[in-house]
């Protein structure tokens, strides 16, 4: 048996440095828990004179990531780089050269996955990635083996802080977006440049290795609806509020009929609910199975030490069953290669939901019955209105809550209702989670 069990380290930035103090500073509880040491033998950086508060052993730091790829002492390479293509010919390189890996790098997975998850099974490698998702919250290892016995009926997940943060702002002081984002980047909690976040793209990332895990099947990133958080207003978070709703950005997958839905955009959710209750820069995912029913994981999604966690449960993971001489015990992609099944994304325009919809309107008699006939003829049947006062002349916001709608119909009639003369701004939609009353 090994009597240690060497880990290399490329990407010595916010995560990497979290990975190496909890392998360092818990040193001692992992050789309890693992049977052996797991020691940081080399590390791999563009900056290796910058301190970050480590004591790092000499000789471990070095800037050529080759010397990690072929130290025979690495038995795992963590993958902390981020982007693309290098992260890529990395992952693969190891892989190749018989070395399992662990990665955070969720726009990677969602973009290759598919080429590197097969490459690991041709090979016998363990693959991790449980902090490419939800930072310290097990959802990986809750999906591929807690919950593996279960048939996945629904995902629902707060999966970026940044975008979390912005609208519990939003929401418990009614300030505009832009103003919120400026006091986050301040905050720390939004890059010099948010877009992959408030715009739905990291979200979409998360969500899309989820759906492969959950159900089995190859996901195109790109086939996964897309929308962010940055046309949301203070008032619409106002009208939630008086329907009862929270706005959240919510990536959501369900399945039914041998299809799955997968979007992520603004969601109205009951202000009751569990997820609904997030805030700050907190994650949520509530997993719906059939046999174990709603199961709700939370947590620090982000971060140098919770996302570090997630990493460094990945490493003992895989040197535990080194030790056992069990590689590959759980597929990468947590199905056997030869049972995944292509799974048709429905579009966008076939799934069905409520709907909250707000036009600024020129008060004037007739609009309103105006609005009703042309959602009628679509099918769209309305189950409240509100219209606050009366402006005669002037444009003011009328609200309504539809019943079940396909999305189609709804795009369609809004499309009608556009361009009439009384309607003053591109009309507000956003859609509900939640029972139809």
């Amino acid at each position: 048996m090994k009597s240690e069990i060497g880990v290399g380290l490329i990407g010595f930035g916010t995560v990497g440095t979290g990975v190496a103090r909890v392998l360092i500073e818990n040193a001692e509880l992992i050789r309890r828990r693992v049977g052996v040491p797991v020691t940081l033998v080399r590390i791999a950086d563009l900056d290796i004179t910058r301190d970050r508060g480590i004591a790092i052993s000499p000789g471990v730091l070095t800037t050529d990531i080759q010397q990690v790829l072929t130290d025979p002492r690495v038995d795992i390479v963590i993958e902390l780089m981020g982007g693309y293509d290098l992260a890529k010919r990395v992952i693969l390189d190891a892989i190749q050269r018989g070395k399992h890996v662990v990665t955070a790098n969720k726009a990677l997975l969602a973009v290759h996955g598919e080429e590197i998850f097969a490459a690991a099974s041709r090979q016998g490698i363990d693959l991790g990635f449980e902090a490419s998702v939800g930072g310290g919250i097990p959802v990986i290892r809750a999906l591929m083996e807690g919950l593996a016995a279960n048939n996945i009926q629904s995902i629902y997940g707060i999966i970026n802080g940044t975008s979390n943060y912005i609208l519990s702002r939003m929401t418990s002081e009614g300030q505009r977006f832009d103003v919120v984002l400026e006091e986050a980047k301040r905050a720390g909690y939004a890059e010099a440049d948010p877009t992959f976040d408030v715009a739905g793209i990291d979200s979409a990332h998360k969500l899309t290795i989820m759906v492969s895990l959950a159900y089995g099947t190859p996901v195109n990133f790109k086939e996964i609806y897309t929308e962010g958080i940055t046309g949301l207003t203070p008032l619409d978070i106002a009208y939630a509020k008086e329907f009862g709703f929270t706005i959240k950005l919510l990536a959501i997958a369900k399945y039914s009929e041998g299809e799955i839905e997968a979007r992520v955009h603004p969601t109205m959710v009951p202000s009751a609910s569990q997820i609904a209750k997030v805030d700050g820069v907190y994650n949520a995912i509530q997993l719906v199975g059939d046999a174990v029913e709603d199961v709700v994981l939370y947590g620090r999604g982000a971060g140098s030490m919770p996302t570090g966690s997630a990493v460094v449960s990945d490493v003992m993971a895989i040197a535990r069953n080194l030790l056992k001489d069990a590689a590959g015990r759980v597929p990468p992609a947590s199905y056997q290669p030869d049972q995944r099944r292509p799974l048709r994304i429905r579009p966008m325009e076939e799934i069905t939901s409520l709907y909250y919809i707000r036009f600024m309107v020129v008060d004037r008699p007739g609009v309103l019955s105006q609005i009703a006939g042309v959602l009628g003829r679509y099918g769209i049947s309305i189950s409240s209105v509100l219209q606050q006062g009366r402006k005669e002349g002037q444009t003011v916001p009328v609200v309504i809550m539809t019943h079940m709608a396909k999305e189609r119909d709804v795009q369609n009639a809004l499309r009608e209702i556009n361009p009439m003369s009384y309607i003053s701004e591109p009309t507000t939609l956003i859609r509900v989670e939640g029972r139809d009353e």
